[in-house]
């Protein structure tokens, strides 16, 4: 670009930008649409960001050779569950077994069973927990999901084979249970109306779907004591299956036809179970991230079309205001470009000032939503800021030329009379 014309684009810049300081109320309720859907798309943006990064951080945390293998349908999801999935056969140890004989692209098999009960309260003495997530495992299942202990030890075979009455709980528990630190190991607690000792404290783990992990909030007890506690635990059983390292898609094609066969699943009929990895749990919250995302967008394009319908009328009215100036640039020479140029950078500097504002806005919310609820994620992405921006300025681009280009049209001799 040549100096005259960095110093014209700098003059008109300065003039688009005088004009709107000239009339601030008026500019600021024009782009009120602009700011609020560049506001509603940052805000959002921020949230499921810093959301997908705790599920990939939680998810990756159990192994990422491994393959959860349930009777219904797992991870994120939109909607209720298919009632269907309910007549399903729930798996069986003996499942994890057989896909551990017969799949030789697997390393080992643990499995894991959901205890249901009313009254899932653990007390000891006064202090009661009574939002514990209990689960009836293998002794092998701190191995394949790593898990890490803190204090004291996992659950062994021996505790599953003579159905001890042990537990081992997460960190969250130990807390509320036995003060600041959590230390519980060799304490006797009260659970389904019968004493348990704790033997063991998880290591508090770092990912969670809202910034806090709902494993810190486990309570392992071995199998078959779950069992005894719940006789129905053994409908839900849940198999992580480890994969050798480099052979997860050999893998889960092996977990996928031992399973098939052993539930009779003929070959022209869709699975009766669910197969889950890593990557398929962060492709499934994708899925809904891009559905949540395609609602915000459309909500924000609904402000959007509000601003940039003002931001028109705002400058036509600015034309029929200033036609005498108009008419006097055009007299001194001024040419239709740069009547075009003048009425375009207003209008881009009008919704780039409601763009600016509903960044910051954005900021503010995101601070505001850490501080009043610090376990939702939200964490704005640089690539949201700058579409937010790249939007504003399409819009005044988008919804300026038709008053730019009747700005340039008028005839400097009508424009010098019009009063």
């Amino acid at each position: 670009m040549s100096v005259h014309g960095a110093g014209l684009t700098r003059e008109t810049l300065r003039m688009a930008f005088n004009n709107l300081r000239a009339n601030r109320l008026r500019s600021l309720l024009t782009v009120f649409g602009v700011v609020i859907g560049v506001l509603v798309v940052v805000v959002v943006a921020s949230i499921l960001t810093g959301m997908r990064q705790n599920v990939i951080a939680a998810v990756e945390e159990y192994g990422t050779n491994n393959i959860f293998a349930f009777h219904l349908t797992t991870g994120p999801r939109l909607g209720p569950r298919d009632r269907s999935e309910f007549k399903r056969k729930p798996l069986r140890p003996e499942d994890g077994a057989a896909v551990r004989e017969l799949a030789p692209a697997v390393d080992d098999v643990a499995h894991c069973a959901f205890v249901w009960l009313d009254d899932r309260t653990i007390a000891y003495g006064r202090e009661q927990y009574k939002r514990a997530d209990l689960q009836a495992v293998s002794a092998n299942y701190i191995d394949v999901t790593n898990f890490a202990v803190r204090d004291g030890r996992f659950i062994t075979e021996a505790d599953d084979e003579h159905r001890r009455p042990v537990l081992v709980i997460g960190p969250s528990v130990a807390e509320a249970l036995f003060g600041p630190g959590g230390r519980g190991t060799g304490r006797t607690v009260t659970f389904a109306g019968r004493p348990f000792m704790v033997v063991g404290v998880l290591e508090k783990r770092k990912g969670g779907f809202l910034g806090e992990d709902d494993s810190d909030n486990t309570v392992f007890m071995p199998y078959r004591t779950g069992r005894i506690v719940a006789p129905r635990a053994s409908d839900w059983v849940l198999l992580v299956i480890r994969a050798y390292s480099g052979q997860l898609p050999t893998a889960l094609d092996q977990v996928e036809d031992v399973l098939r066969r052993r539930r009779s699943v003929r070959s022209n009929e869709p699975s009766n179970f669910d197969l889950s990895t890593a990557d398929r749990v962060i492709q499934q919250f994708d899925g809904i991230t891009a559905a949540i995302g395609l609602i915000a967008i459309a909500i924000s394009s609904v402000s959007l079309l509000v601003g940039g319908i003002g931001v028109m009328n705002i400058m036509l009215v600015s034309v029929t205001e200033r036609t005498q100036e108009i008419g006097v640039r055009k007299a001194l020479g001024a040419r239709r470009r740069d009547i075009v140029r003048q009425f375009l950078f207003e209008a881009i500097a009008l919704t780039l000032t409601g763009g600016v504002i509903g960044i910051l806005l954005a900021l503010l919310t995101s601070r505001l939503l850490l501080w009043l609820l610090p376990a939702l994620p939200s964490e704005i992405p640089a690539w949201a800021v700058i579409a937010g921006l790249a939007v504003s300025i399409g819009v005044g681009l988008a919804f300026g030329v038709w008053p730019a280009k009747r700005a340039a049209a008028l005839d400097p001799v009508e424009a010098l009379r019009y009063e």
